[in-house]
């Protein structure tokens, strides 16, 4: 019989490839975890909770995601891995079923100055070839309306070798957008000499006064004073115009120091590259303070901020221009395209509709395509990223997200579902960490990590589905119909912060008194003007002014593999002294970064193998066996214990160990009870920085801003990577800081933190130009009653009003 005429009805056997439905991890061991299995479903939504530390990222992005990706990689050619980052095998028995991991994390976008929204997105990409195409006068190619793109003009002679050889002039020349004033920036600088350089003093009496720039410094300094080009025994107040241009302006150019071929570069250029074209948050303390104090930054005022030449700007369609389009916010940009009819255009014109769609439908409809993309938050950063994979072709991968709620109102989250439902309905595997019972309740399959954090952590307490979870008795499963109940009475303000026609950024000349005294909550969907208002407007006061707020924002810790709880802190300093009195030695024996540190690993414990284009290996020191420290600095003891056990120690017994006895150190124990407060007392004190989980790291930072002196404290949403559990002893700890007589100022979105509130403050109705102002002010029982404001309903629902 003929396959086209078989009715055998019989259901034929499984596929044997049908039977590759779980991603199946056996024997993890990456960081925490104790030997984790578990079974994944494909093509389901699962997600991960469990309390921050308890190991969830280290299975997700540690074990599963960076096996996919390392065996992608070795699928390149040697050459091309050469350029890649090298990826060691995670630390696990058996892993089966993995597809294709795309890691969508909460890792803040690069700073650099050029980077926009737009430019992340494409966005801005498709903006240049419609304005090529449409705009009015036609000004060149999509190249002639990118401000990343400098104008280039040649000509010279070439040989052309056709038939006989002959010489021709050829003149080439390449329009950009790029504005050549700012170079593209949108901001100019403008250098305050006298704090480079002391202009009474010569180059040979040190006269730079730039941190780091010693007198004896061969590539600074001395290149400047041995050159042959200045003068180093003459006050540069005295410089001829020639010398004070070749000192401050000079091209680069080589020079030759005590027989060392070197560069020589004028002051100002050797600065702006030093200095300023780096992520000014990433610099260190002192050189961020002597870069806010050298120079100030203002718009450029030849493209006014728009980094766009003058060209670029007169090219128009229907009146808007290239540098209109991009400051417009995104949902009405996206009305603009959605107007425009030109057929020759139409599918360009959709693939735009339907990416700034995909901004507004994610929630990011407030944000405008020049907005730079070093200023999004975590969350924000998040959901840009998000924006390529929404119209993405590819199925059956895995998409791996941490907690893709962060940032987001109550009234957000609903899309924010929707949309992972989306990825997941198209064929794919969903894999997502995170904490609000919104999002658990949604998911396929959880899997609950616990039951502790650090090393109480790290093992599989509950796997199945979300009914499972609420009767299951773990910790997730007890606290997740947990709701917070509105105060039965609240506190009295003892004064009040005044702000009057606030303006920045959308706020719409807003006027408020926030109390003082009393846990005040600013709430309001992203992009309301939360963080204009409060980071943005605060009043400094006099005198004392920056001592007199504290703000705690959401920028990321950042800090080497050598970093860790102890040093982050300060703990470190005091231990040092305690040992160094105890002992009769110096303090610098015990720093693995200083004198006491291994001379096999310098003081890292473990020794970095590079294998070229496979992996690195790192295997732990033989000489000081991963202790970090010399043999003979661990001779040395407090209270019975050496510097590597004291680091060893979690933060609960260091706590202990340094409350009394031969060890009693006040200072360390200060520190070491304020970590303790944040819910930290698991941390040991020598993990690395690296190793921490988001949440923890938010809980550090709060730990060490706490030792501040300020009446005011700001906290910026502190219940980012806080499990459910968790927020419970953050409200106590707010309770703390207020009675203690503190004013504690917090932008958040959740809905607990808003009920424990003694005065919230709601902004909106909307976001972007359609938020802005105040829309409630007053206690949290009165706007549950008064149901006026998106924030209200949510909340009523929250505590079941």
């Amino acid at each position: 019989m003929s396959r086209a005429t078989r009715t055998d009805t019989r259901s034929p056997a499984p596929h044997v490839a049908d039977s590759h439905d779980v991603i199946r991890v056996h024997g993890a061991r990456v960081n925490n975890l104790k030997d984790v299995s578990v079974e994944i479903p494909k093509r389901r939504l699962t997600v991960l909770t469990g309390v921050s530390g308890s190991g969830k990222s280290s299975l997700v992005f540690g074990t599963i995601a960076a096996e996919s990706q390392r065996l992608i990689n070795e699928t390149y050619s040697a050459f091309v891995q050469g350029f890649m980052p090298t990826l060691a095998r995670p630390e696990v028995d058996v892993l089966d079923g993995l597809t294709t991991a795309i890691i969508v994390d909460q890792q803040r976008m690069t700073a650099d100055p050029r980077s926009t929204v737009g430019t992340a997105t494409d966005a801005n990409a498709m903006l240049r070839i419609l304005f090529s195409r449409l705009g009015q006068p036609h000004i060149g190619s999509p190249n002639a309306y990118s401000f990343n793109v400098a104008s280039v003009r040649a000509s010279g002679a070439i040989t052309v070798e056709r038939g006989a050889r002959k010489t021709v002039t050829q003149t080439f020349s390449r329009t950009g957008g790029m504005c050549t004033r700012c170079e593209g920036r949108g901001t100019v600088s403008d250098i305050d000499l006298s704090q480079l350089y002391d202009d009474s003093k010569s180059l040979a009496e040190g006269a730079f006064t730039i941190p780091g720039w010693k007198s004896d410094s061969f590539f600074t300094v001395r290149v400047y004073a041995e050159s042959g080009l200045l003068d180093p025994h003459k006050p540069i107040r005295e410089f001829t115009e020639k010398e004070m241009r070749d000192f401050l302006h000079r091209e680069p150019t080589k020079v030759k120091v005590e027989g060392v071929n070197l560069t020589f570069e004028g002051l100002i250029p050797k600065i702006q590259k030093s200095f300023l074209s780096k992520d000014k948050d990433a610099l260190q303390p002192h050189i961020r303070a002597f870069v806010d104090r050298a120079v100030t930054f203002t718009a450029c005022p030849e493209c006014d901020g728009t980094r766009l030449s003058e060209a670029a700007r007169s090219s128009r369609i229907g009146g808007i221009s290239i540098a209109d389009a991009c400051a417009m916010q995104i949902s009405d940009l996206a009305v603009w395209v959605r107007d425009l009819d030109e057929p020759s255009v139409a599918p360009l014109l959709g693939t735009l509709r339907h990416t700034l769609d995909s901004f507004v439908e994610i929630g990011l409809g407030y944000l405008s395509l020049d907005r730079p993309s070093g200023t999004l938050s975590g969350g924000e950063a998040q959901r840009v990223k998000m924006i390529r994979h929404l119209g993405s072709s590819l199925t059956d991968t895995t998409y791996v997200f941490d907690e893709p709620t962060t940032g987001l109102h109550p009234h957000d989250i609903q899309r924010m579902n929707d949309l992972l439902l989306r990825l997941r309905d198209k064929g794919n595997t969903v894999l997502v960490v995170e904490h609000k019972p919104e999002t658990i309740a949604i998911a396929d399959h959880v899997i609950d990590l616990g039951p502790g954090a650090g090393a109480a952590g790290g093992t599989v307490c509950f796997e199945g589905s979300v009914e499972g979870l609420r009767t299951g008795g773990t910790i997730t499963g007890r606290h997740f119909d947990d709701r917070a109940s509105l105060k039965e009475s609240v506190r009295k303000p003892t004064g009040t912060l005044e702000i009057r026609g606030a303006t920045a950024h959308n706020l719409r000349d807003v006027d408020v008194d926030i109390p003082l005294g009393v846990l005040v909550v600013v709430t309001g969907v992203a992009g309301s003007g939360k963080s204009s208002l409060v980071h943005g407007s605060l009043p400094r006061r006099s005198g004392a002014a920056d001592a007199g707020v504290v703000s705690i924002g959401q920028g990321a810790i950042r800090g080497s593999r050598r970093s860790n709880p102890a040093t982050y802190t300060g703990l470190l300093d005091p231990i040092r002294k305690a040992f160094a009195k105890t002992n009769g030695v110096k303090p610098a024996l015990f720093s693995a970064n200083s004198e006491g540190a291994c001379p096999q690993c310098n003081g890292a414990g473990v020794i970095y193998t590079d294998l070229a284009m496979m992996a690195g290996v790192a295997t732990t020191c033989e000489e000081c066996e991963g202790k970090r420290f010399e043999a003979s600095v661990l001779e040395y003891h407090l209270g019975g214990r050496d510097i590597s056990e004291v680091l060893a120690m979690s933060v609960s017994e260091a706590e202990e160990f340094f409350g009394g006895g031969e060890a009693r150190t006040p200072a360390a124990h200060t520190i070491l009870g304020r970590l303790a407060d944040v819910g930290l007392g698991y941390l040991s004190l020598g993990q690395p920085l690296t190793t921490l989980s988001g949440g923890e790291r938010q809980r550090l930072k709060l730990a060490t801003h706490m030792a501040e002196k300020g009446g005011v404290y700001v906290l910026d949403e502190p219940t980012a990577g806080l499990h459910l559990a968790d927020v419970e002893q953050l409200l106590g700890l707010l309770d703390r800081l207020v009675d203690s007589g503190k004013s504690v100022i917090v932008v958040e979105h959740h809905q607990a933190v808003m009920a424990h509130a003694d005065w919230i403050i709601d902004l909106g109705p909307g976001a972007g130009h359609n938020g802005g102002r105040i829309v409630f002010e007053g206690t949290p029982t009165d706007l549950v009653a008064a149901r006026s404001t998106l924030t209200g309903e949510h909340l009523a629902a929250y505590v079941g009003s």
